[in-house]
């Protein structure tokens, strides 16, 4: 059993737990993931490694309500053990000394931004990051992630703090500048906002991973269900991922198989599209 030392509330819908689990702690690196079971009748639940700890033998885990299973944990309190905690799995981001590098970070995707910003900093990186959510209540970790960053640019889409925007205008605005050659990308978040942040980058032909978050089962590559179609041909989030090269990726067969299982893909699509045209208004105008 798993037993939850300490519980956070990051929003109304987002909570942090840290997590006895002293096996994935030995090994974790940043990028990586575990499998999460809440019961004995629970579903796999895929959650990234946001921190780890291996002296204390702790994981740090952020969970967003957004279905049945991810509900119940959220409803789980200090003392209560998962059934299951499985990992760490995936392959580990490649950390070295790129020079600058950008960290692109959405919503929840904060969480798992913040290991990999952190392990390039200490790799002797210059960080600039960009984090964003749709509103104010969403945001959270600004503190760590400006800790692990050179410079932070924080944007909210309505506005309510930080600058209005959506991340990708940050970015474009970055990428123009030509006081620095920018080395390398990440970026994590809404699988919409990833294309987006992929379409900006590959213009200028600035490397660019992506951390997918696909619907799995095993965790194994037995399953299938987290294949993503490829320009060189399909690959399976859990075993060859979770990143990818945002410029490989079949963005709208991805974003079709998403949509297909989760309502909240299609509200972030929506909203997505709808923001990007009317920049495209303002820019035409």
């Amino acid at each position: 059993m798993y037993k939850i030392l300490e519980k956070q509330t990051l929003s109304d819908v987002v909570k942090l737990m840290i997590v006895e689990a002293p096996h994935v702690a030995r090994s974790a690196k940043a990028g990586q993931f575990v499998i999460v079971i809440a019961d004995e009748q629970g579903e796999r639940i895929p959650l990234t490694i946001a921190d780890h700890d291996k002296q204390a033998g702790t994981i740090t885990l952020v969970i967003q309500e957004v279905g049945k299973s991810t509900m119940q944990m959220g409803q789980m309190q200090v003392g209560d053990s998962f059934y299951a905690i499985a990992g760490p799995l995936g392959r580990p981001t490649e950390i070295e000394n790129y020079g600058t590098v950008i960290c692109v970070a959405g919503g929840v995707g904060i969480a798992p931004m913040y290991p990999i910003a952190r392990a390039l900093k200490e790799a002797g990186n210059r960080v600039i990051s960009i984090i964003g959510a749709r509103t104010k209540a969403l945001l959270f970790w600004e503190k760590r992630m400006r800790a692990v960053s050179d410079e932070l640019v924080v944007c909210t889409d309505d506005g309510s703090y930080g600058r209005k925007a959506l991340v990708t205008e940050p970015l474009k605005e970055i990428l123009h500048a030509q006081d620095e050659q920018i080395a390398h990308i990440w970026a994590i978040g809404p699988t919409i906002m990833m294309k987006f942040v992929s379409l900006t980058t590959e213009p200028f032909k600035a490397p660019t991973t992506v951390s997918l978050n696909t619907v799995m089962i095993d965790g194994t590559g037995m399953c299938g269900g987290c294949r993503v179609a490829m320009r060189e041909g399909a690959r399976f989030v859990c075993v060859d991922g979770p990143e990818f090269d945002g410029h490989l990726v079949d963005w709208n067969n991805l974003l079709n198989r998403m949509q297909f299982y989760r309502a909240e893909e299609q509200l972030a699509v929506d909203q997505w599209h709808v923001h990007q045209c009317k920049l495209e208004r303002v820019a035409v105008e």
